[in-house]
């Protein structure tokens, strides 16, 4: 008989939290709890990237939009998960961390997977070979080759029937669409969800960078990095440049400049 417990498979799911220091660190569970959770939640993002990709690769534009619609509140509840972690005290942090050896969030295939689906195309960590499986890299190196949530909205602006042929094309159309938002109502709300999506995750970077300076202020990162200021190095990056560069382009000039 399926019941609560069979469907989602609680038996194994609840076995996986597996704290290694000994004596047991109190604050070891909640950490892997949380790593888990997010992880999980990486998953939905690339199902539901992955979807809005293809729909609009279709030419579809409205459920795109719902999709990464979604996608905002998953990463708003992934940075609220930092609250959680922010109760641990940096002592606290020290008595098991020594137990993670070289393990580190930067080794987090999901979380590259997310960054190249979205539209970044840095390879920058492939280049360390041995932070993934062989698993992982496959799916790394396909997120390299194949469309980006990117390309999706540059194939639905040119069914549109924008010219997307150079990025001052691209510009214009932008403008055109910011300026008429009646007559371009779904392409607009589509363009605001990009950003959205782009936003958030950026919110959830720099809540990240803050609960690594919390945890382990300069220190090298478990993995080699050098820590917080790996983390800051990243942080500028964005998924979709020539959309921020929208609001330049509408602010008129001031008189004399």
């Amino acid at each position: 008989m399926l019941t609560y417990s069979t469907y989602l498979r609680l038996t194994d799911l609840l076995a996986q939290q597996r704290p290694r220091s000994s004596p047991a660190a109190h604050d070891e569970l909640m950490f892997i709890t949380v790593h888990q959770a997010s992880e999980l939640w990486f998953k939905l993002l690339l199902f539901e990237l992955g979807d809005a990709r293809d729909l609009m690769l279709a030419g579809h534009i409205a459920e795109p939009r719902d999709r990464l619609r979604r996608c905002r509140v998953i990463v708003r509840l992934l940075a609220d998960q930092f609250d959680v972690l922010d109760t641990m005290a940096p002592a606290d942090f020290k008595r098991f961390r020594h137990g993670l050896g070289r393990a580190s969030g930067v080794q987090s295939a999901q979380f590259a997977e997310i960054e190249r689906l979205s539209g970044l195309r840095d390879s920058g960590p492939l280049k360390a070979l041995d932070r993934f499986s062989g698993t992982e890299l496959a799916r790394l190196r396909r997120r390299l080759t194949e469309p980006t949530v990117w390309d999706g909205f540059i194939n639905v602006l040119a069914k549109a029937g924008f010219d997307v042929s150079s990025a001052g094309c691209r510009s214009a159309a932008y403008v055109k669409i910011a300026e008429n938002p009646g007559q371009y109502t779904v392409l607009w709300d589509l363009m605001e969800a990009l950003l959205d999506h782009d936003q958030t995750w950026s919110m959830w970077r720099t809540r990240h960078l803050m609960a690594v300076a919390r945890q382990i202020g300069a220190r090298q990162g478990t993995s080699g990095t050098a820590g917080f200021a790996y983390l800051a190095d990243h942080q500028q990056r964005r998924f979709y440049p020539e959309l921020w560069e929208l609001g330049t382009r509408l602010m008129p000039e001031r008189p004399g400049n």
